[in-house]
């Protein structure tokens, strides 16, 4: 089912909360992950999963869900937020990332969740759940991405069609010898361990992509320099590009039958310009019985009123769905 959202359904956000427990979770080699839950220590298990890679976790995450009902875990990925190693590209694949969450799914002593992820969170959710199906309630996924080859293509180059102030501040960043490889030029500089070199690249690659996130440009959208934060997300980005997310062309289209049986609900903001809106439609439709809402007036970003409200309605829908369930 698709369906246009002419306005908000619900109310907004949840109000703020803490967690509850946390910790860190060595996963092999240098890794430890940063975790939390939050909401009803008893409640169904919701797994928040951010995008990047490499973005890490806010505390706004924890308040798509009603913490009355939901136990909410958030994690941050390797390399990202406040797990250990920092901007760490050693052992940092999607394989790796899908068997993180199963290893965080076993030491929370969960047996099945909700799986909530956004943009490069949609690509690991189904990258999870079509390993773990039978861990997996169900899905809510915004932005999505399938990390395909034009996918790839589009963000480096086809987002200047609509922000061309963005993307000739992107390009023009790198030496006019290294444009003809906007990716492997800024790759060869993220993954540089030099403060020097790495830190004004990431700074240029995280501007761009925050120029082009939501439906109202800024032109001073960007990170603040230098900071750990800036550079995981733009070389875990970089990396993830270079390796075409770990995943063979088409992989999770080509894999979507065990999840046919279960629910999902796909927000896509109607001018999403990092993420087109033709891959969540094609998602949708060789998913049977997938939900597909189209904000009309949003782009990218979570936090744009529509998509949040429109991510609050699903996992409400959710949990109505759960509740008739143990009635």
């Amino acid at each position: 089912m698709i369906g246009l959202m002419n306005k908000p359904v619900t109310p907004d956000l949840f109000p703020p909360i803490e967690p509850h427990d946390g910790g860190m979770l060595a996963v092999g080699g240098p890794h430890a992950l940063y975790w939390e839950v939050s909401g009803n220590p008893r409640g169904v298990p919701v797994l928040f999963l951010h995008g990047g890679p490499g973005a890490g976790i806010a505390p706004a995450y924890r308040r798509f869900f009603d913490p009355r009902f939901w136990r909410i875990v958030l994690f941050d990925q390797r390399g990202a937020g406040r797990s250990r190693p920092t901007a760490s590209l050693v052992d940092n694949t999607t394989g790796d990332l899908i068997e993180d969450v199963e290893a965080l799914r076993r030491h929370l002593g969960v047996e099945r969740w909700l799986v909530f992820g956004g943009s490069w969170g949609s690509t690991l959710a189904l990258a999870y759940g079509e390993r773990y199906p039978e861990r997996c309630l169900g899905f809510v996924l915004r932005g999505v991405f399938l990390f395909r080859r034009a996918e790839v293509d589009w963000f480096l180059h086809g987002m200047g069609q609509f922000f061309p102030e963005a993307a000739r501040r992107f390009r023009e960043f790198l030496p006019e010898r290294e444009r003809g490889d906007l990716l492997g030029a800024y790759y060869a500089r993220l993954a540089h361990s030099d403060v020097a070199v790495h830190g004004p690249a990431a700074d240029a690659w995280c501007a761009y992509e925050e120029a082009c996130s939501r439906l109202v440009w800024k032109a001073d959208q960007g990170r603040d320099s230098n900071r750990p934060a800036t550079l995981a997300m733009a070389r875990l980005e970089a990396h993830y590009m270079v390796h075409g997310g770990f995943l063979r062309e088409n992989e999770l289209l080509d894999g979507l039958a065990p999840l046919h049986r279960h629910p999902v609900a796909i927000v896509q903001g109607r001018y999403d310009v990092v993420c087109p809106i033709a891959t969540a439609d094609e998602l949708a439709r060789a998913w049977p019985g997938a939900t597909l809402t189209v904000v009309p007036d949003a782009g990218h970003a979570a936090m744009e009123p529509g998509i949040r409200s429109a991510l609050v309605a699903a996992v409400k829908d959710f949990q109505w769905m759960l509740q008739g369930r143990s009635a």
